[in-house]
């Protein structure tokens, strides 16, 4: 049996202790790392089944974060939108619709999650 890698053990640490990254959704993203750094050292010491097992579990995560990113992408583009919006009806004097689109980019920045 080979020798537990340096690569392994700083893996294996993060995922026990569930190190966050900042970022949409650092849970998963944290997940993902920590069963990549898995798979990376286990392929290194020969073990594929190992290797493909959390390899397939950093996938899945690495997954999840990314349909958050793109959510939270949304979510700001549509605020983004909207305060443009906001701006062009406040330089033509329409408060009131200007308003209306400034509660709107309000509304996506918080479903944003940020």
């Amino acid at each position: 049996m080979k020798s537990i890698t340096f690569t392994s053990i700083c893996a294996l640490f993060a995922l026990m202790l569930g190190i966050t990254v900042h970022g949409a959704d650092a849970g998963h993203t944290s997940q993902a790392m920590a069963h990549a750094g898995m798979a990376q050292a286990h392929g290194e010491d020969g073990h594929a089944d190992m290797a493909l097992q959390h390899a397939e579990e950093s996938l899945r995560h690495a997954q999840m974060a990314e349909e958050r990113i793109a959510e939270t992408h949304q979510h700001m583009n549509q605020a983004i939108n909207h305060l443009n919006q906001a701006v062009e009806h406040a330089r033509m004097g329409h408060a009131d619709v200007s308003a209306q689109h400034t509660a709107e980019a309000i509304q996506h920045m918080e479903q944003s999650g940020h």
